[in-house]
């Protein structure tokens, strides 16, 4: 059984009948986890594995474990910084600040791949601009060729630990105020503005071997009428013709108020899938998560499914032997100087 398009949640930390057998749909591509799911690093791994034992290939496992407020996993695992923190330190020293994230990247998805997860939804790619609440210090900074510098040395972390790195909210969500969780986000600014600032690191992470990209929930009114994640001007012809990505695209939570616009969840899959998603997510919502597989359990497309066999983690280290890693002594180091002064600019 291949890959379906799906990517769908869980209610809690043990599988219940009806979730093994949405897993078995020939729709289901994989689960993203949260934080309800999680109680231990052993309970969770268990979890997966029961998870992977349910198909061949195994269904992909992904978290949003950025750091800062966006880590899913706490308890035995190690308090990541936000991505602020990185730029910060740029700003004093930057060949410091490319280590830093390269070995916090490695961190990451060494402890991740620890217990079975294959992806992350990070790096975050958008700019940091005070406008955007939602985005915040989840952003590198706010100039684009410091968020590219930042991000391709966190991704060379996250691949030496076997692992895919997710860039998001394409083509950028750093320049409108609304949370797209909430509200109907509309980017009112001029093409070029787009094009010379927001879309760089997304162009730069694509020329360094950037695995996958997830579009934003946003409606940039001067180039496209519709969401980005709905779009086939940014999905097909911007992102896949004029940049020439070929890695997989992963739909935003279908979920998120902004989609309400593309209709009900079977209308939102469609949509999304027919712009030139390979995979979307429907968090949150089992019932949505039903409709969409009934939906979809005709759909095929195997392009977009030799694309997902990218996305499975590589190799395997347990725990023990990661802390052992004279990586992991590094990494920890310096994610203590942020406990120690979260806020400051660290002259290192």
């Amino acid at each position: 059984m291949s890959h379906g398009p799906l990517m769908f949640d869980l209610s809690g930390t043990v599988l219940t009948p009806e979730e093994c057998e949405m897993l078995g749909h020939p729709a289901a591509g994989g689960v993203i986890l949260f934080s309800r799911n999680f109680e231990t690093p052993e309970q969770i791994k268990e979890l997966i594995q029961q998870i992977h034992a349910l198909r061949k290939p195994e269904l992909l496992i992904a978290v949003d474990q950025e750091g800062g407020r966006v880590q899913r996993f706490q308890e035995g695992f190690v308090r990541l910084p936000p991505a602020s923190w990185f730029g910060e330190i740029h700003s004093n020293n930057s060949s410091r600040a490319r280590k830093t994230a390269q070995a916090v990247g490695w961190l990451m998805a060494a402890e991740l791949r620890a217990v079975g997860v294959d992806f992350s939804f990070a790096p975050v790619l958008d700019l940091g601009r005070s406008t955007s609440s939602v985005i915040g210090d989840r952003a590198f900074h706010i100039k684009p060729t410091i968020v590219s510098e930042l991000a391709h040395s966190w991704m060379l972390g996250v691949h030496e630990a076997g692992m895919a790195a997710v860039g998001k909210h394409f083509p950028g969500h750093g320049g409108v105020e609304e949370d797209s969780h909430h509200t109907l986000p509309v980017d009112k600014r001029r093409p070029e503005d787009i094009w010379v600032d927001d879309m760089l690191p997304f162009s730069r992470m694509i020329e360094h071997g950037l695995e996958a990209i997830m579009p934003a929930h946003v409606i940039f009114e001067s180039l496209s009428p519709e969401l980005a994640g709905f779009s086939s001007f940014w999905l097909k012809d911007v992102l896949r013709s004029r940049l020439g990505f070929q890695g997989v695209i992963f739909s935003d939570d279908l979920t998120m108020a902004a989609a309400d616009v593309a209709g009900d969840y079977e209308d939102r899959a469609r949509s999304a899938l027919d712009a030139g998603c390979d995979m979307i997510l429907v968090c949150n919502n089992q019932a949505g998560a039903i409709q969409v597989l009934e939906a979809l359990k005709e759909h095929r497309d195997p392009v977009a499914q030799m694309r997902m066999v990218r996305m499975h983690g590589r190799g395997t280290a347990d725990r023990d032997a990661i802390h052992l890693d004279p990586r992991w002594k590094s990494a920890v180091e310096a994610i203590a100087m942020y406990d120690e002064s979260p806020s400051l600019s660290l002259d290192i």
